[in-house]
């Protein structure tokens, strides 16, 4: 399945107001669902069925929204953003025991490997489209990204 067609079926579900989408296609699957906290609506997600080493820990709702208040005292950080350029999964170095592409502090030129998106098990190195340093990584490892997500802010 091409990237194309799972950002139309996400804009599908989207756009219906259906909470939740699977679609089996082959040997992939993929679904698609959107939670809904007290009536807004939530951050949508997408969920590969993949064999993981260890289970990816949600957040409880108490967390996230504590996180929430604290996350708006800090000072915003000015600069060049990265933004995801697809929906998978995040990854800072090449393999678990690698040395990450680049820390906060890091020197980057353009072309230069920020991280991985994992995508359909296709994994896709996000090159620097600015340079400078690496004032900020918005993202862990491991966590799954939405397209236009930003991921590391660069001065």
């Amino acid at each position: 399945m091409d990237l194309r067609k799972l950002k139309k079926l996400i804009d599908l579900v989207e756009e219906s107001g259906i909470s939740e989408l699977e679609l089996t296609e082959g040997e992939e699957k993929v679904r698609i669902s959107r939670n809904h906290q007290g009536g807004a609506q939530g951050m949508m997600h997408y969920q590969p069925y993949m064999q993981m080493s260890a289970p990816a820990a949600a957040p409880a709702p108490a967390a996230a929204s504590a996180a929430a208040p604290a996350a708006a005292a800090e000072p915003a950080i000015e600069g060049h953003v990265v933004k995801s350029p697809m929906v998978g999964t995040f990854y800072r170095a090449s393999s678990p025991e690698a040395k990450s592409f680049v820390d906060i502090g890091s020197t980057v030129a353009v072309g230069d490997t920020l991280c991985i998106i994992e995508a359909m098990k296709l994994l896709n190195e996000i090159e620097a489209d600015h340079a400078g340093v690496i004032k900020a990584v918005l993202v862990e490892n491991g966590q799954p990204v939405e397209y236009g997500e930003p991921l590391f802010i660069i001065g």
